[in-house]
């Protein structure tokens, strides 16, 4: 008698929905007005990945870093960026400890289930290196001894897109390991009196406690990979993936590692939509989030003043759409 694959494991959607509906209303508590924004930050996180938010100053880049991080009971570091700020701050160093004659690994900022990076392309290419390894293995390496980091490990970095003095460039290599970029954008006049009343006098952050803990949240991600995947969805990504290369418009197309992160972002998607089973929507609605960040435009777009925002979206709009789930 030939054995039989176990069926698998039915996801327990009212525990996702229940934890990630709890970091929304806590987060949208210090967050006015930003419902999308705070949906992505918390698909990110059950998607277990890195979250890039880009903006121009003062429309709450850190402070929606802060209220998610504050929203899970979890160890929290957060890292200023600055010209001279080393390696060694973020990943730590080994330091010889004279009692015993041996030395001694010192744990960095990097060492915690939220890492809030507050600014992260004023660091020098070096320093932001040293994120690389953390943010795609979740392990660090020091003097040949690799460290394993906590579960769940999330980076939250911002950084400001039009201030050039002082600034370097996120490489390609470091942007790939985001998995989604987010513009908080302004507030509607309507959330920015609601803002000068609740932000007038006492921090809303200093109100805001956790409504989950770190376990929970990686119970819920490890739940989340267990969502049904059609293979026509699987190819739907790759021909996503595929068109990007072939773009005219682009000189520089998705990766593999962006169609996994496609992938995963779209399963917690369809979980926080109540579904076992992912759709051709939930890829759609991922994708520009996710991959807008990642594909470099051609000059004439560029001086067409076509965004890659605007050229996913041309990307979806081309690839045939799987039919059936």
């Amino acid at each position: 008698m030939s054995a039989t694959t176990p069926a698998p494991e039915a996801v327990d959607l009212d525990a996702i929905q229940s934890v990630a509906s709890g970091i929304h209303r806590a987060i949208s508590t210090v967050i006015e007005g930003k419902d999308e924004v705070v949906s992505t930050a918390v698909t990110v996180l059950l998607a277990e990945g890195h979250l890039l938010m880009e903006d121009v100053p003062g429309v709450g880049k850190t402070m929606l870093a802060k209220a998610l991080a504050r929203a899970i009971d979890c160890d929290v570091s957060r890292v200023q960026f600055t010209p001279d700020l080393l390696p060694s701050d973020i990943t730590g160093v080994s330091v010889f400890n004279q009692d015993t004659r041996a030395f001694e690994f010192r744990r960095g900022a990097i060492f915690a289930n939220v890492v809030v990076g507050d600014e992260i392309n004023r660091a020098s290419p070096k320093t932001q290196s040293a994120l690389l390894e953390s943010m795609e293995e979740r392990q660090v390496t020091v003097d040949g001894t690799t460290y394993p980091l906590p579960r769940p490990f999330l980076v939250m970095a911002t950084q400001n897109p039009i201030e050039m003095e002082g600034t370097y460039p996120l490489p390609e290599a470091q942007r790939d390991r985001f998995m989604a970029r987010l513009s908080m954008g302004y507030p509607s006049a309507a959330s920015e009196k609601a803002m000068l009343l609740s932000h007038g006098g006492d921090n809303p952050l200093d109100a805001l406690t956790p409504v989950t803990t770190a376990a929970e949240v990686q119970r819920q991600i490890e739940a989340i990979r267990g969502l049904h995947t059609a293979d026509a969805l699987r190819q739907y990504v790759v021909d996503l993936m595929h068109a990007s290369r072939n773009h005219r418009q682009l000189r520089l197309g998705a990766s593999p590692r962006a169609g996994l992160h496609l992938l995963r972002a779209a399963r917690a998607h369809a979980a926080l939509s109540g579904r076992d089973h992912v759709l051709p929507e939930d890829v759609q609605t991922m994708a520009v989030p996710v991959l807008a960040h990642r594909v470099l435009p051609t000059g004439e777009a560029s001086l067409a003043r076509h965004s890659t925002s605007d050229l996913v979206r041309d990307l979806l709009g081309r690839t045939s759409v799987p039919a059936g789930r």
